[in-house]
């Protein structure tokens, strides 16, 4: 990220972006081992929602707002609830509901859950972008507050 004028030191900044890709990795591996493993679409979504609020303590409103505008978290949290209907939608269309369109495969290999990786990375999307929203929602609120 571009260095800013931040009331935090450069040491804490490096650490947080250090600490913000070891917790991206750990988000990814839940969200995509959630059907073998405990976890799934919700810890890992909320796992990356605190990544991007971490970047964004770390780097400040000038910084982090610029990068991942209101318009690309809407596209995110639309995206994945469309996701999610184009599944049900097709399943619905072949006479099932919340069930198993695809092949389960070998159990406890990753890919043998079916539709539940796809649906994961859908309700992850949903999770990150709603968390994230409202997070910069109270940090708006709050700075438009402090400035009456």
């Amino acid at each position: 990220m571009k260095e800013t004028k931040s009331n935090l030191s450069l040491i804490v900044r490096t650490i947080a972006r250090v600490v913000a890709r070891l917790m991206l990795i750990f988000g990814l591996y839940v969200i995509f081992h959630g059907q073998i493993t405990h976890g799934g679409g919700f810890a890992g979504g909320v796992i990356i929602a605190l990544v991007l609020i971490l970047l964004l303590l770390a780097y400040g409103k000038e910084t982090s707002f610029p990068k991942l505008s209101q318009d690309k978290i809407l596209f995110m949290a639309g995206s994945g609830a469309l996701v999610l209907l184009l599944i049900e939608i097709v399943e619905f269309v072949k006479g099932q509901f919340f069930t198993n369109l695809l092949g389960t495969g070998t159990p406890y290999k990753l890919w043998s859950g079916g539709v539940i990786p796809f649906c994961n990375l859908a309700i992850s999307l949903v999770v990150i972008a709603g968390l994230y929203g409202i997070y910069v929602t109270l940090v708006t609120f709050r700075s438009n507050e402090e400035q009456k």
